[in-house]
């Protein structure tokens, strides 16, 4: 065990749980004020609900030893997770700090995913929505990758979380609020404070670091690389979900940059420890640029109602990072990686393409399970009533803003 490592490691698992409180005032913004404090609350919930499953069992079946699909429960209640060190993940730090550094990952995606569906879910299927999610998609997914699944034993690469958290995230959003329908007065649903999400787009981005940078486990070469590529890449998104938006809309909003800098990290995550800082240059900006056709053309398209534009930014951006790592991943970054198709080996972005493929259709098909079995015990959607009066007085009894 080395001290540094668990002191780095600490401070990323630190700020990778900041970025929870940052998506709740990120989306918080978003939606009208009548909605702010329910929107918080999915996230502030997820916070709770994930930290008690995750220690309960869902660490188990994830990073446990099982088999290719999903984990054992040998690690259930952390029974044999203790402060030594598990050498089948790292020999530096702590086994309890690795937990808990995977935690925050869990916490962070079940929250990214009520951005879909806002200002129409009940509160009470979404706690049984959320229990349901983290055990049945995010611990096999996360397994598949990272606790020595079948993903992982293809050679598929995910640095730190583009099919895991992104993807699996941005397509259970989007199955949730096709089932949903769409708000009632969709048309009247501006943004009511943007400074709010101002304010959680920067410690998304803050926390960020300890996401991507943290996944290397210890402060070297790799680690470094990740934490350039990933401000590089987020700075690229802005530039190009801007230069779109100023092309077709005329005008650059700070919302559009925002929204490009969340497609510029998400689409570096899954690369962030295997490209060149030149690379993430173009897998930020085209990141920013197609998250941008996917939150204003791909949904115009389907007409369906991705409130807070979860699949769009994270769904559509984690999509394009895993090809992308197929495409630039390369050895002379990182000798544990592989060499992408730019560099002489077409066969990892076949794999990447059936990883991202498998997370769709995995993804899909079990969150619309999920949610039809929640609808049996609980009305999934708010009433036109509720909806007209708003989630923060008919579900919770509370005001953000006193009038």
């Amino acid at each position: 065990m080395q001290m540094g490592d668990t002191v780095f490691m600490f401070f990323c698992a630190l700020l990778v749980w900041l970025m929870t409180p940052g998506i709740a005032l990120f989306y918080g913004g978003l939606v009208r004020s009548k909605n702010v404090l329910s929107t918080v609350m999915h996230s502030v919930s997820s916070i709770a609900i994930v930290s008690v499953i995750w220690i309960l069992f869902g660490y188990s079946l994830a990073f446990a030893p099982g088999n290719p699909l999903i984990g054992g429960l040998d690690w259930a209640g952390l029974h044999g997770v203790g402060f030594e060190p598990n050498s089948d993940y790292t020999e530096t730090i702590p086994h309890t700090l690795y937990m808990m550094f995977q935690l925050t990952f869990a916490v962070l995606t079940t929250a990214i995913i009520s951005g879909s569906f806002a200002e129409r879910m009940r509160f009470p299927a979404f706690i049984l929505f959320s229990v349901l999610w983290v055990v049945l998609v995010y611990s096999p997914v996360a397994h598949w990758v990272w606790g020595g699944g079948w993903l992982a034993e293809l050679g598929a690469l995910d640095f730190a979380g583009g099919n895991v958290v992104h993807i699996s995230s941005g397509v259970a959003g989007l199955v949730v609020a096709v089932v949903l329908g769409k708000r009632k007065n969709i048309s009247n649903t501006a943004p009511h404070n943007l400074l709010l999400t101002l304010l959680g787009a920067a410690l998304i981005w803050f926390g960020w670091f300890g996401f991507n940078v943290g996944s290397a486990l210890t402060l070297d070469e790799v680690a470094m690389t990740a934490f350039i590529n990933t401000n590089t890449a987020a700075a690229a998104g802005v530039v190009g979900w801007l230069l779109v938006e100023w092309l077709i809309n005329k005008k650059p909003t700070m919302l559009g940059a925002v929204s490009g800098a969340i497609a510029g990290l998400v689409a570096i995550t899954p690369a962030a420890g295997f490209v060149t800082p030149f690379a993430s240059i173009l897998i930020g900006f085209i990141g920013g640029a197609v998250c941008f056709w996917g939150v204003f053309s791909l949904k115009k398209t389907f007409g369906y109602d991705d409130a807070l534009d979860a699949f769009g930014l994270h769904g559509i951006g984690g999509t394009w990072g895993g090809i992308a790592t197929g495409l630039f991943a390369t050895t002379s970054v990182n000798s544990n990686g592989a060499d992408g198709l730019f560099y002489g080996d077409i066969s990892l972005l076949g794999k990447q393409l059936i990883a991202i493929c498998a997370t769709y259709l995995f993804v899909a098909v079990v969150t619309y399970a999920i949610i039809k079995v929640v609808s049996i015990f609980f009305k999934l959607r708010a009433t036109e009533e509720e909806e007209s009066l708003g989630l923060d007085l008919t579900m919770h009894g509370e005001k953000a803003y006193q009038d």
